[in-house]
C-alpha cells in the first residue's frame, strides 16, 4: 500500500510533468525583479513615496525615518504624530534609512528589502498554490473526476498566481514607492503558506507578525485554524491540511448515494481540536516573544501602553484624516464629534459581522476564505493603499 508521502510525491511529479516544470516562472520572476530594480534608479524614485495612494500614515517610509530619528535623539519614536508603526520594523528598517552607499540612491537599501520581500512572497504563493492544486487533484481522483491534462506547456495555477502578484502594477508601485506594505504582505502570505503546508510554528509566526504590523490580519485566525487543523475531511483520512481543500460534501454524498442530501453519509466530518490547540500554543508563544522584543525596543523611551495607543489605537480611532483611497477619512472629517464614537463602532463592526457567516459558508475552502477576509478588510480598513487588496 503506498504511503501518503509517496502518493504526494507522485502527484507532484505528475503536476510538474503536466505543466512543464518551473522554468517559465523563474524567467518571468527574474525579469520582474530586474524591472523593479530599474525603476528604483529613476530620479526621485518617480515621487511615488509622496502619493497618498501608495503611502499611508502606517506604511510611509518617511514617517518611519522620522521615528528612527526621534529614537536616535533619545526620544520616543511615537512622540508627536508622525510614526505609528511597529518598533520592531523601526529597528530593522530604521538604520537603512540613514545608511548611504556612495554613488547609489539614498533609498537603495530599503528598496532592496522591499524587492526581496516581494520575491519571497511570490515564491510562497507559488508553493501554496502547488500544495492546494495537489490536494484538489487527490480529492477529484477519489471521486474519479480527474481528467488527464494534455497541455504540457502551460504554467500551473500556483505559478500564474505568483506571477500575477509579481507583475501586478499596484504591488510594483508599492515596492518602488517605498511603502512598507510588501513586508506586511510577506507575513500574511507566510501565514497562509504555513497553514496550507501544516507547519504550525510558521503559520503562527506569520499571523502574529502580520497582526502586529497592521492589526487587520487578526481575523485570519479562523481560516488558518480551519486549514491547519484538517477540519473537513472528504473522505476521512489521516490528519493532514491538504484535505481541507476538498470539494464540498455534496459531491461526495452524490458519489456515495447517487443523489445529493440523501440521508447521513458514512463519510463523517472530522474536526481536530488537538491541532487547533497546537496552533494556539505556538501563537501564544510567538505573541509573548514579540511583546518581549517590543518592550525591550521601547523601554528606554516609552512603554508598551504607548505603543498600543500609537499603533492599534491610531488605527481604530482614525486620528489622521489626510486623504487616501478609503472613505473613512472623508466621512470622519464631516461627521459631528458627538457621533464620532458611534460611527467608529459601526465602521469597524462591519468587518466583524461578516466573519462568522463567511466562515460557515466557506469552511471547506479556508484559503479562499482568507482571501475574502483580506479583500473585505482592505476595503473597510482605516488607512488603505493600492497594495492592500492584492495580498494573495
Amino acid at each position: 500500500m503506498p504511503t501518503a508521502n509517496t502518493e504526494e510525491e507522485n502527484s507532484k511529479s505528475e503536476l510538474q510533468k503536466n505543466h512543464g516544470g518551473g522554468g517559465g516562472f523563474t524567467r518571468w520572476a527574474v525579469v520582474a525583479v530586474i524591472f523593479r530594480l530599474a525603476l528604483i534608479y529613476f530620479p526621485g524614485n518617480l515621487n511615488l513615496s509622496s502619493r497618498p495612494e501608495v503611502s499611508t500614515p502606517l506604511t510611509s517610509i518617511r514617517r518611519l525615518a522620522e521615528g528612527y530619528w526621534l529614537k536616535q535623539s533619545s526620544m520616543s519614536p511615537y512622540a508627536g504624530s508622525m510614526y505609528h508603526g511597529s518598533p520592531l520594523l523601526l529597528s530593522v528598517l530604521g538604520p537603512l534609512t540613514v545608511k548611504r552607499i556612495e554613488g547609489q540612491p539614498s533609498h537603495i537599501l530599503c528598496s532592496l528589502v522591499f524587492v526581496l520581500a516581494d520575491l519571497i512572497s511570490s515564491i510562497l504563493i507559488r508553493a501554496t498554490g502547488r500544495k492546494l492544486q495537489i490536494a484538489y487533484r487527490k480529492s477529484l481522483k477519489s471521486l474519479n473526476l480527474l481528467n488527464k491534462s494534455t497541455d504540457s506547456g502551460a504554467l500551473s495555477s500556483g505559478d500564474i498566481a505568483a506571477l500575477v502578484y509579481l507583475w501586478n502594477p499596484f504591488t510594483i508601485v508599492a515596492c518602488v514607492g517605498l511603502s512598507t506594505s510588501p513586508v506586511e504582505n510577506l507575513f500574511t502570505i507566510l501565514t497562509l503558506y504555513g497553514a496550507a503546508t501544516g507547519l504550525a510554528p510558521l503559520a503562527a509566526f506569520g499571523w502574529v507578525m502580520a497582526t502586529h504590523l497592521s492589526l487587520y490580519p487578526a481575523i485570519l485566525i479562523i481560516p488558518v485554524n480551519l486549514s491547519y487543523s484538517g477540519s473537513w475531511f472528504y473522505p476521512p483520512a489521516p490528519l493532514s491540511p491538504e484535505y481541507t481543500y476538498a470539494p464540498p460534501s455534496k459531491l461526495f454524498r452524490s458519489k456515495e448515494h447517487g443523489k445529493v442530501g440523501d440521508g447521513k453519509s458514512s463519510q463523517e466530518i472530522i474536526f481536530s481540536w488537538r491541532r487547533v490547540f497546537h496552533l494556539l500554543v505556538w501563537t501564544s508563544l510567538w505573541s509573548v516573544y514579540v511583546l518581549v522584543l517590543c518592550s525591550i525596543s521601547v523601554k528606554q523611551h516609552g512603554s508598551l501602553q504607548e505603543m498600543f495607543q500609537r499603533t492599534y489605537g491610531f488605527i481604530l480611532t482614525v486620528e489622521d484624516l489626510s486623504p487616501n483611497i478609503g472613505v473613512l477619512w472623508y466621512f470622519f472629517a464631516e461627521v459631528f464629534d458627538f457621533f464620532r464614537d458611534f460611527f467608529l463602532i459601526v465602521f469597524h463592526s462591519n468587518i466583524l459581522f461578516m466573519i462568522l457567516p463567511l466562515a460557515i459558508r466557506l469552511k471547506h475552502r479556508p484559503c479562499f476564505l482568507a482571501f475574502v477576509y483580506i479583500a473585505i478588510s482592505s476595503m473597510l480598513k482605516s488607512y488603505p493603499s493600492v497594495s492592500n487588496p492584492y495580498y494573495v
